[in-house]
C-alpha cells in the first residue's frame, strides 16, 4: 500500500480547546466539536516533530475551522483515536496511536472529497468502526454501538456547523493560548 499520502508525528497532536469544545456521548465514543484557530504563537506553544526530525508545517500558516474529536473508552480512560480538521485552508484528518505514542496526519482533497465538513460527518456515519481500529483502537471498535452514534449526529452536526457559522475567535485565541500554557 502507498503511504506517500500520510504524515507521521512521533509526538501527539495540539490537544482541544475543553472550553471551546462540545462533547457528544453514544457509549464508548464521545464526539467533540470545536472550532480551531492555528497561527503562529498556538503553534510556537506546540511545536510538532514530525517522525524524521523535521518541525511540522509551516508556524506561519494561519488557519482556521471546525475540528471533530473522537474519543474512545478503554479501561475507564476516554483517549482521543480520531481528529478531523476540516479547515479552510489545509483540510485534514489524523489517526492518534496512544500505543505508539504517534499520529498521522492525512490530508483531505477537496475537489475530489467535496466539503470537509459534510466528508467528516458521512465518515462519523458509515465508517467509524474502520478508523477507530485503524487508529490502533480496535477494542473500542469492536464496542461502538452504530444507533448511539446515529442518535447524536443530527447534535454534532448542528454544533459543527453552528461552529463553523458563528464563531467567537477572540475568545478561542484567549483559551487557545491559556491552554497552551498549562
Amino acid at each position: 500500500m502507498n503511504e506517500n499520502y500520510i504524515t507521521r508525528y512521533d509526538v501527539m497532536p495540539i490537544p482541544p480547546v475543553e472550553s471551546q469544545t462540545r462533547f457528544f456521548d453514544a457509549g464508548v465514543v464521545k464526539i467533540g466539536v470545536e472550532y480551531r484557530l492555528l497561527n503562529e504563537a498556538i503553534a510556537a506553544a506546540h511545536t510538532l516533530q514530525a517522525a524524521d526530525g523535521d518541525q511540522a508545517g509551516d508556524t506561519t500558516m494561519v488557519d482556521r475551522g471546525v475540528s471533530i474529536h473522537v474519543y474512545g473508552e478503554i479501561e475507564g480512560e476516554m483517549l482521543e483515536y480520531l481528529r478531523f480538521d476540516c479547515f479552510d485552508e489545509d483540510p485534514h484528518y489524523h489517526y492518534i496511536s496512544w500505543r505508539d505514542h504517534a499520529n498521522e496526519m492525512i490530508h483531505i482533497d477537496p475537489i475530489a472529497e467535496g466539503d470537509a465538513l459534510s466528508w467528516t460527518l458521512e465518515r462519523l456515519r458509515l465508517r467509524l468502526p474502520h478508523m477507530l481500529a485503524r487508529a490502533g483502537a480496535a477494542e473500542v471498535a469492536s464496542r461502538v454501538d452504530q444507533r448511539l452514534v446515529d442518535a447524536i449526529l443530527p447534535r454534532v452536526t448542528e454544533a459543527a456547523y453552528r461552529a463553523r457559522f458563528d464563531p467567537n475567535e477572540e475568545a478561542i485565541l484567549e483559551d487557545a493560548l491559556g491552554a497552551s500554557q498549562k
